[in-house]
């Protein structure tokens, strides 16, 4: 009998998911290992091997891992439950004119889901994960906040976890540098894995093209969506498009078009296949619309509550406002931002506690 409980614990194959279930295992928690297959990049008609969470070498390297430290490991295939939910809203998402972000929906809706209905079937009590995170529990709530590694934190991606996910969600690296997992990995005798790459793609776009991959699970769409207009803001056509699934907001390479002077996209318009091209000025903007909402350190939004809101992974955040519309939340910036995608995700921070977080309907000034 474990003297900590027993937890379920994902495993890629990876230094971070490996280490944490090894950390676990050393402070006397009865350790399961799982490896979720989510996809078959061979079935997207890529031209590439799969790549990260769907790579048979992981696979075994978290099974290897798991013997030679004497827990159980189990394989759970999740690809006909990922490829409903997640690639189809990925696909509709980009015909509906917006920028989607699959692994915060996969999060969300699938891995952690997937977990927790095993961890039961299995009796374990807690989950547990190689993200970069801490969390605790204050006020009768589980409350997710950044990890000491801020250029590793992952925080952003998991705003969608509920209560129920957090109050059995164990981050065993929150408290650690990257340098520092690398060094115990090393330290273990794991020598390889201390110095294995990290994958940053979309497991199901490994090649890092969303337009191909678009074309090859939708093969009419191109012909449907060519030929649209380039417009300025103020209506006057420049030219003609690919169509606008394969443009997003912020984008300058790849247009196919030159007007003399950098010009960006700032909006696009499904309705009438019209991709809207502006200079750098025309993406800044100082409000949007949040919808989806998630609360995870309070119960509500407080109206009127002071945040500093992220609009995308890397982004630093910006001071901001929030207000309650009805189910929505207006974000009033301090100052302007640039590039506000529709589709995206948007997470309120408090210091380093995340509020909560939703799906960005519209910018605006």
């Amino acid at each position: 009998m474990s003297r900590n409980g027993k937890v379920l614990v994902a495993m890629s194959g990876g230094i971070d998911s490996t280490i944490s279930a090894l950390m676990l295992h050393n402070q006397g928690y009865e350790v399961v290992g799982i490896t979720m297959k989510t996809w078959d990049y061979a079935t997207s008609g890529g031209g590439k091997k799969e790549t990260g969470c769907c790579n048979l070498d992981s696979f075994n390297d978290a099974r290897q891992a798991a013997v030679e430290h004497g827990f159980p490991h189990y394989v759970l295939d999740i690809r006909e439950e990922f490829g409903d939910f997640v690639i189809n809203n990925f696909v509709d998402e980009y015909i509906a004119g917006r920028t989607p972000n699959p692994c915060v929906l996969c999060n969300t809706h699938i891995k952690w889901s997937a977990l927790l209905k095993r961890a039961d079937a299995l009796g374990c009590d807690f989950i547990a994960t190689g993200h970069y995170v801490k969390v605790r529990e204050e006020n009768s709530r589980y409350v997710l906040s950044k990890a000491k590694d801020l250029t590793k934190d992952q925080s952003y991606v998991l705003w969608g976890l509920g209560q129920d996910c957090l109050s059995r969600s164990i981050y065993p690296l929150g408290d650690y540098l990257k340098t520092e997992v690398r060094q115990i990995a090393y330290d273990m005798g794991y020598e390889e894995l201390s110095k294995k790459a990290e994958s940053y793609e979309i497991c199901f776009v490994p090649d890092n093209d969303y337009r191909g991959f678009l074309k090859r699970n939708n093969p009419a769409l191109e012909a449907e969506v060519a030929g649209g207009d380039f417009v300025l803001s103020d209506g006057s056509v420049v030219g003609k498009h690919a169509g606008y699934p394969f443009y997003t907001i912020g984008q300058r390479k790849g247009l196919g078009i030159a007007l003399g002077k950098p010009m960006f996209v700032t909006k696009i318009i499904p309705e009438t296949n019209t991709v809207v091209l502006g200079p750098p000025e025309e993406l800044q903007q100082s409000k949007m619309l949040v919808g989806g909402i998630n609360m995870i350190k309070y119960d509500a939004v407080p109206d009127g509550m002071e945040a500093v809101t992220k609009i995308r992974y890397k982004d630093p955040g910006t001071e901001s406002i929030l207000h309650v519309k009805d189910d929505l939340v207006e974000v009033h910036f301090n100052h302007s931002v640039n590039s506000i995608a529709p589709g995206q995700s948007a997470v309120f921070y408090e210091g380093d506690d995340v509020v909560g977080g939703g799906i960005i309907r519209a910018g605006f000034e």
